[in-house]
């Protein structure tokens, strides 16, 4: 059986990590070498790092501190944030990293995703989507119909859908600045057609409110995709972990809970093997 993956996020903005609440509200969270190391010793089975200003601000990522990032770990290292090119992509590749991650550029020329997918291989090619439940019209250039959501609230406690409204899942770009008109299940069904070979879905509107992960999204993304898809947005608790994997999903992503020493990886692992979830456990390195 495959263990289940625990993924701390480096949220990184001009050099700082940092973390919110619905993409706002930045609290600083530690230097980016430093949070990496402590949780390589933890023993972190991956980790993300989103330079999450980048693509607002129309530069490149930060390569050196990927780079020394890099130097300081053993665990494999996914980057995102600002990629608008193979050469961006390959430059991170150079620099440590062992998956890309693409996002407001894959939407932008979507056939990026094959080009860094056939360069790379679909194992390092990674797509982050960032949904926000909408009640609006759909835009007549959507890729397809969205998905109408149910009338239950989610895990995240967001709104319940109105009998006579559609609510559906809305897709962003620029660190949730910009609203696309793409149906997340539908562009996440497209991706893994383009070529990505991962989906980290996060949920806009449970992000850094640890009320949980948006199960319903992550239920509905994972079964319409034969790739692994990782659930972001929302942790709180090991609990919140153990919902996402018995909803589906293939590793959990996490960042306020272990940025702040509320839980860690440790004790998080610990918690999910005691209720059957299959994980990687290591001796913790000093």
């Amino acid at each position: 059986m495959l263990t289940k993956r625990i993924i701390p996020c480096l949220d990184v903005d001009r050099g700082r990590v940092v973390k919110g609440t619905n993409f706002v509200g930045l609290r600083d969270a530690g230097d980016p070498v430093e949070v990496a190391k402590r949780y390589d010793l933890q023993g972190a089975d991956e980790l993300v790092f989103l330079d999450i200003s980048a693509s607002h601000e129309g530069r490149a990522i930060l390569l050196d501190m990927v780079r020394r990032v890099a130097e300081q770990i053993f665990m494999p290292f996914t980057v995102g944030g600002g990629i608008r090119t193979l050469e961006d992509a390959t430059q991170l590749i150079q620099a440590g990293a062992e998956k890309v991650s693409l996002n407001s550029a894959a939407v932008k020329t979507p056939e990026l995703i094959g080009v860094v997918s056939q360069k790379f291989g679909r194992c390092a090619t990674v797509v982050n989507i960032d949904p926000r439940r909408v009640r609006k019209p759909r835009p007549t250039n959507s890729l397809e119909r969205g998905t109408v959501l149910s009338s239950a609230p989610s895990e995240a406690g967001n709104r319940e859908a109105g009998a006579d409204t559609a609510e559906w899942w809305e897709v962003h770009v620029n660190g949730g600045r910009v609203p696309t008109g793409l149906e997340a299940v539908e562009w996440a069904k497209r991706v893994e057609e383009l070529g990505a070979g991962e989906i980290v879905l996060t949920s806009m509107d449970a992000d850094g409110t640890k009320n949980g992960y948006d199960l319903p999204m992550l239920e509905a993304v994972g079964r319409a995709v034969n790739i692994p898809v990782v659930a972001s947005g929302g942790a709180g608790s090991p609990e919140h972990l153990r919902r996402a994997f018995e909803a589906g999903a293939d590793a959990a992503l996490a960042a306020s809970i272990f940025h702040y020493n509320e839980y860690s990886i440790q004790e998080t692992k610990a918690y999910l093997a005691a209720r059957g979830v299959p994980v990687r456990v290591v001796p913790v390195r000093v």
